[in-house]
């Protein structure tokens, strides 16, 4: 039926759909390019920032956000190693499941790749800030400045009851950095 229009009443059918496929490419790649990277450190990467990046990719799911989470360690004691089992098991109570997680440590380039790095405590953000390379695009903070300020603690040494208490404060954390990366997001659209 459409070779048998005159070829300005097909080109007339045919221009608002490509009119329509090219403004929603643009769309999708300013979603592409408006997607906000995190990067979540602690010592070894096996306690709080586990929790913290389980934590942060519940809340961004929940709200539809374009978030890409990471996690990583200043240290390189745990690099391959699952998170803590007391993590996990934390975690699962939590309804979250962080163990297909890796230990890492924090690299050079990661400070070129994510927008954000946020260390769970002031030790960490200082080792962050004194390895960060010159021209580096990642702003660094502490997790809890988005939400009660302090540090996050390490309950690595202690009992069951320390991840409790980690898990709630990396939450109430991510929620706060969330709120701020959407803030951040609605002054530069």
């Amino acid at each position: 039926m459409l070779s048998t229009l005159p070829s300005f009443e097909m080109l007339a059918l045919v221009q608002p759909v490509a009119s329509w496929l090219t403004q929603r490419s643009q769309i999708e790649s300013m979603e592409i390019a408006m997607t906000i990277s995190v990067l979540f450190v602690c010592l070894g990467n096996i306690c709080r920032s586990p929790l913290a990046e389980g934590a942060m990719r519940r809340l961004v799911e929940s709200e539809g956000a374009a978030v890409e989470i990471d996690s990583a360690g200043t240290g390189d004691w745990h690099i391959g190693h699952a998170p803590d089992p007391r993590a996990q098991a934390e975690a699962l109570r939590q309804g979250l499941d962080i163990s297909m997680l890796r230990a890492r440590q924090v690299t050079e380039e990661d400070f070129h790749r994510f927008d954000h790095i946020v260390a769970m405590d002031a030790k960490n953000l200082a080792d962050l800030l004194a390895m960060q390379p010159g021209g580096a695009r990642a702003a660094l903070s502490l997790l809890l400045d988005h939400a009660e300020g302090g540090d996050v603690p390490d309950p690595y040494y202690g009992g069951d009851e320390g991840f409790a208490e980690t898990f709630r404060l990396v939450e109430d954390g991510a929620r706060g950095l969330l709120q701020a990366i959407k803030g951040q997001r609605a002054t530069t659209v």
